[in-house]
């Protein structure tokens, strides 16, 4: 499924045109990656959470030109499903 496909079908769950679901998904997604990249977390009651994590700096090893170098450490979205969500997978 692609940006447009969410867009089409939320225009048609919610009864909108498609102009008007295209800004409130994108407004949605936009606010969310605000949410995510200032530290904070993002709880969807029966989606799941959405939060910023840590990974720590480590040694990577560049093969081509035979040298180590250091990955700073990072911050990364990370998607928790809700058990719900989890069971409709089943």
């Amino acid at each position: 499924m692609t940006k447009d496909d969410l867009i089409r079908r939320t225009a048609d769950k919610a009864g909108v045109e498609t102009n008007i679901a295209r800004l409130v998904v994108e407004a949605a997604i936009e606010t969310t990656m605000e949410f995510i990249a200032n530290g904070e977390s993002l709880y969807l009651r029966g989606f799941g959470t959405l939060q910023p994590k840590l990974r720590k700096a480590k040694k990577a090893r560049n093969i081509s030109k035979n040298t180590t170098l250091v990955i700073p450490a990072h911050k990364v979205p990370h998607f928790k499903p809700s058990p719900h969500f989890k069971n409709r997978l089943k």
